[in-house]
């Protein structure tokens, strides 16, 4: 896993403080990563307009420029001027090289956005709106430095972002680069190296993104096993029967040795391999809420009277009893934004739209976590959220295939085997999560369904 930081303004004070580093150094390794990037995809003489803000998120644009000048075609536009003092320095030196400020932003190979950088907490001038809706349209490579213009220290859009190809942000990931809104306008991110090792650069941090390398399957290592060694699931199917079922073939197919579902309707159809129960039996972890409505609300008294592990899903975070479950240990919740919001007035952390959620994933879900810190909640998004004890990992790799009725329903039962095999409820909804969002990277990515990925967890082999 990745450290990622809500700001990096105090790693580079330590630069400063301890390594002896100024701004002017940092500056000059942030443009040549920048710089990098550009010597590798385009061919000397190629036309690069920069577009650079007022500040030192302008400056670093403009030192790209006097590093490319002489081998490209530079053209450097600002729009709104040179305010800061490392801004006008580096035009100095540009101007110093022979490179021009040009009154537009023209056409040509590549753009670079360096107008505003991830300090933005305001809507952009209407002018700077404009601007970003003409760059976004011109066919060219988009390069946005350390973040798109237009997306705001928390990542969302103020009311319009640059649509970058490619991001690179100075000294490490922040945050904002992972909010749901920054998954259509970041494209690629790279870290630049400002000048120091990133293992001196890094601090501590309750971030972390977690990575496709990170992935742990439950491959079988033991050979003296049998079916209850890999334990057995529960999964309550409710009123949309569809939506258990699909759970409990999503929990066989990632390793559980014996997977049931329990239902009171006698008819229910179900694929051979899955088990009928009728009474909640002796599980090893229980999954439940997906299509439940009301059936088994007389049953809530004896579920909570269970020690297992349980993943909890959809119906139940409208019920008020979901505060009981959460006084237990080894829970995990995956709700939805709208599910999220109704969980968080229940529990008297605050009456959220669904907007206010999207707009504030990330502080809401370490609230959450800070109150019940032993609970496991994973908040589905664009890019999911998993809190646990007041820290944050972000699982990034999802794809827009998943936006599909039961994705939910197949993670909510493959976080459920992983329980019923024993795995530690972080550990499990980590690993289950990024097995979900691999399995979803699918092509068309409008032909993914719940059958499919359930599938495509046997391509890990």
């Amino acid at each position: 896993m990745r450290p990622v930081y809500k700001e990096v303004y105090s790693l580079d004070r330590k630069c400063y403080e301890k390594y002896h580093l100024t701004e002017d150094i940092l500056m000059e390794h942030a443009a040549y990563e920048m710089a990098l990037e550009i010597y590798k995809k385009f061919p000397k003489f190629s036309k690069i307009n920069i577009v650079a803000g007022p500040g030192n998120n302008g400056a670093d644009g403009i030192t790209l420029g006097r590093i490319l000048h002489g081998d490209y075609v530079v053209n450097l536009y600002l729009p709104l001027g040179a305010k800061s003092k490392m801004c006008k320095l580096q035009l100095e030196r540009f101007k110093a090289v022979g490179g021009r400020v040009k009154k537009e932003c023209e056409s040509g190979d590549v753009i670079v956005d360096a107008i505003f950088g991830s300090g933005l907490k305001r809507d952009l001038p209407g002018e700077i709106i404009s601007l970003i809706r003409r760059m976004n349209k011109a066919k060219a490579f988009k390069i946005a430095c350390d973040i798109p213009t237009g997306l705001d220290d928390k990542g969302n859009l103020r009311p319009v972002a640059f649509r970058a190809d490619l991001t690179v942000t100075m000294g490490a990931e922040k945050l904002s680069l992972y909010s749901d809104f920054a998954k259509d306008y970041v494209g690629k991110i790279k870290v630049a190296n400002l000048g120091v090792s990133f293992n001196k650069y890094k601090g501590p941090t309750k971030y972390h993104i977690v990575q496709k390398e990170d992935l742990i399957l439950p491959i079988r290592r033991v050979k003296n096993a049998h079916k209850r060694t890999f334990g057995h699931l529960g999964v309550l199917v409710g009123e949309k029967t569809g939506a258990g079922i699909m759970a409990a073939m999503a929990a066989f197919n990632f390793g559980a040795g014996l997977v049931s579902v329990v239902s009171h309707n006698e008819n229910i159809n179900i694929p051979y391999e899955i088990m009928h129960s009728h009474h909640i039996e002796n599980f090893t972890a229980l999954a439940f809420g997906m299509g439940l409505n009301n059936h088994f609300d007389d049953e809530m008294e004896k579920i909570l009277s269970l020690d297992i592990p349980m993943v909890i899903d959809a119906d139940m975070f409208y019920k008020d009893v979901i505060k009981e479950f959460l006084k237990k240990d080894k829970i995990v919740l995956t709700p939805h934004p709208k599910e999220f919001a109704s969980l968080l007035k229940i529990v008297g952390l605050g009456d959220y739209s669904v907007e206010d959620v999207q707009l504030n994933r990330f502080e809401l879900a370490e609230m959450f976590s800070k109150n019940y810190p032993d609970v496991v909640l994973l908040l589905k998004g664009a890019n999911k959220i998993i809190a646990y004890k007041g820290n944050l990992v972000i699982d990034p790799n999802g794809s827009v295939a998943l936006a599909k009725g039961g994705s939910g329903d197949v993670l909510a039962g493959m976080i459920g085997s992983l329980l019923a095999q024993k795995w530690h409820p972080l550990k499990a909804t980590i690993h289950a999560s990024l097995a979900h969002s691999i399995a979803g990277d699918y092509k068309p990515n409008y032909a993914l369904t719940p059958l499919k990925l359930i599938k495509r967890l046997e391509d890990f082999a």
